[in-house]
């Protein structure tokens, strides 16, 4: 039964002048943004930045491992200034790295199944959620092969699964493009946009191309300052908290190159000369 009640979507992340140190530096700083549904249903933001480390703080950042420095986070909806929101985030986060943490000799199943006991879910969901991940991402011809003899494509993939076994509601991917062979990247960007369907995203690689793969909307992260195309025309009451993925620096920027034009002269014939009086 339906209410009647107007519902409004909440978007999958909200940031508002947002600053985080990573290693004694700003990885980032004043970074307003959102990421909205697209009119596909699907909600995806690829960010460029090509120094580990800041995509390493931004993957902390959204999946609740480390707390804003400064300013306004909200993701899926909790606030990720707050330990308790942070903690709800990471239960509900998934991420899949190019370089993963896992022992080559283990068997792709076992690592989705860890992967599924850590998420906390019953064990009579958890066998269930497993071939269901490995059988959407055709893993199933590989479960019992050691992710270290596995193909580049198949090892990715695994990672893939690992990050989704538990079904999140955020998947963060951190350069699993990055450096694959033309053909594999295109069936992976295939598996990823699939996902979508299910889940936001927010794909960080070193290229922006191969970002739009899976993104519609690219980003650049360089040197802490989150870099957007500022849209043709603003709005009169456009803001960064409600214009989606345009970073506050990119604004700043275009209202101080706004208030620097001098006025254009009126166009059309010019005022006819004044008569002196005799």
């Amino acid at each position: 039964m339906e209410s009647g009640h107007a519902t409004t979507a909440i978007a999958p992340v909200l940031s508002a002048g947002v600053g985080v140190r990573y290693d004694s530096r700003w990885a980032l700083r004043m970074a307003s943004f959102r990421l909205d549904q697209s009119d596909l249903g699907s909600a995806a933001l690829g960010i460029v930045t090509p120094r580990s480390a800041a995509a390493s703080a931004m993957i902390g950042l959204l999946s609740g491992r480390i707390a804003p420095g400064y300013g306004r986070l909200r993701v899926l909806g909790y606030d990720m200034n707050r330990a308790a929101g942070r903690a709800a985030v990471s239960r509900q986060a998934g991420t899949a790295s190019r370089t993963g943490r896992s022992v080559p000799a283990s068997r792709i199943r076992s690592l989705v199944e860890r992967a599924a006991r850590r998420s906390g879910q019953p064990g009579s969901d958890r066998h269930l959620l497993v071939a269901a991940i490995l059988d959407r991402l055709a893993l199933m011809p590989w479960a019992e092969v050691p992710i270290g003899s596995a193909p580049e494509l198949i090892a990715r993939k695994a990672r893939l699964a690992v990050a989704c076994v538990h079904q999140p509601k955020l998947l963060l991917i951190d350069g699993l493009l990055d450096h694959l062979q033309p053909l594999d990247r295109t069936v992976l960007a295939d598996v990823i946009r699939d996902l979508e369907r299910d889940t936001a995203v927010i794909a960080l690689g070193g290229d922006a191309d191969t970002l739009a793969l899976i993104c519609e909307q690219v980003v650049t992260l360089s040197d802490g300052i989150l870099i957007g195309n500022r849209p043709s025309s603003l709005p009169p009451a456009w803001s960064p908290a409600t214009q989606p993925l345009h970073a506050l620096s990119a604004v700043r920027l275009a209202s101080s190159r706004t208030a620097a034009q001098p006025r254009a002269p009126r166009q059309g014939r010019p005022p006819p000369p004044r008569r002196r009086r005799r």
